[in-house]
């Protein structure tokens, strides 16, 4: 049941950062592709139905941390308080951003709201990364099972190019969906930084990759998930070039979900590494609830889980269609555009003959 519970917490983490990946993408990228206001609202139109929901799935792995591995959660939540602390600040931030951005007709009201919206979706995956990174990297566990290090333990540089290999994804994820959710000038924008960032991405996780078999001492080829990760990458330049948008979303969410699966893969049986001994190290058997306790969860899982998998699936379908522009905000969208486009072309300055 401990190897059951652990691979569920392993999906949960997993669809977490494969649903709201994108949402950070898209956070991250809605000033970016979108440089009139108006843009930016169908931008963010994209996940404004889903982004809350997606949150669930951090939500329900860190209550199934809490049921069935509590020394694990303890420690780790101990230990990680101040980057929690972070993430919680970034999330609400974040969320808060996307009820209030609308409410007041002012360029400087809006544009506040927007870089709070950028920040927050950019330092959440950058802490979540992080956080994964030192569960295999290793923190300082002694023999209680209690975390004796502090807060810049947690920077060391494993575990922070995790989280900029996270991050980058997330970039990527939210610029496919873009492409694949919007049209006109949005979708152009997106799915050409997408294509460009591809290849760079694809290096990012490339080293990622060696870099974690060489924390698990299996040299420098990196295994067949990793492999899986880097070749989807590839693909999505290819796909994005002869316009399938759909598939090239479907390879950037299995880039994501590999490179998750990857740090969990390698970590198990552990669940934390104490980098003070081996023998202090977290594992799935010293850290379990009781067994009659798990039992009464998969119970649970197995009643509830898939009623949640189709709501949401169910959610999804409904919101299917592109975002794009009405005739009235096209035209309302005209004025924007040729002020953007006269600010443009004063930096540029005088063309010369």
């Amino acid at each position: 049941m401990q190897t059951f519970w652990f691979i569920v917490i392993a999906l949960l983490f997993t669809g977490f950062f494969v649903l709201e990946g994108f949402d950070f993408g898209v956070g991250m990228l809605h000033t970016v592709v979108g440089r009139t206001d108006t843009e930016r609202k169908v931008a963010i139109g994209t996940i404004g139905p889903l982004w809350d929901g997606n949150e669930v799935w951090l939500v329900v792995a860190g209550a199934a941390m809490f049921a069935a591995f509590p020394g694990w959660y303890a420690t780790m939540f101990s230990g990680f308080y101040l980057a929690i602390v972070l993430l919680l600040v970034a999330l609400i931030g974040r969320g808060v951003s996307f009820e209030f951005r609308d409410r007041r007709e002012s360029e400087r009201w809006g544009r506040t709201w927007d870089t709070l919206m950028t920040a927050g979706s950019l330092l959440a995956p950058l802490l979540i990364g992080v956080a994964l990174g030192n569960l295999l990297h290793g923190v300082p566990i002694d023999s209680r099972q209690e975390f004796t290090g502090n807060f810049l333990d947690l920077l060391n540089p494993y575990s922070l190019y995790v989280g900029v290999t996270i991050l980058a994804i997330c970039v990527l994820h939210g610029a496919t969906f873009m492409a694949l959710k919007t049209g006109g000038e949005v979708r152009r924008r997106a799915g050409e930084l997408a294509r460009r960032s591809a290849p760079i991405v694809g290096l990012v996780v490339l080293a990622f990759a060696v870099w974690t078999q060489v924390i698990v001492d299996r040299g420098v080829i990196p295994g067949p998930i990793q492999v899986i990760a880097v070749l989807a990458l590839i693909a999505v330049a290819w796909l994005l070039r002869d316009g399938h948008e759909g598939w090239a979303f479907t390879m950037t969410t299995v880039a994501m979900a590999t490179v998750v699966l990857t740090v969990f893969v390698d970590l198990y049986p552990r669940v934390m590494v104490s980098s003070t001994s081996a023998a202090n190290d977290l594992t799935v058997h010293n850290t379990s609830s009781a067994p009659y306790a798990l039992k009464v969860m998969t119970v649970v899982v197995a009643v509830l889980f898939p009623v949640v998998v189709a709501y949401q699936a169910w959610t999804y379908y409904v919101f299917r269609r592109r975002v794009g522009l009405s005739d009235r905000e096209r035209r309302l969208q005209a004025p924007e555009r040729a002020a953007a486009q006269a600010e443009a072309e004063a930096v540029r300055g005088p063309r010369s003959g």
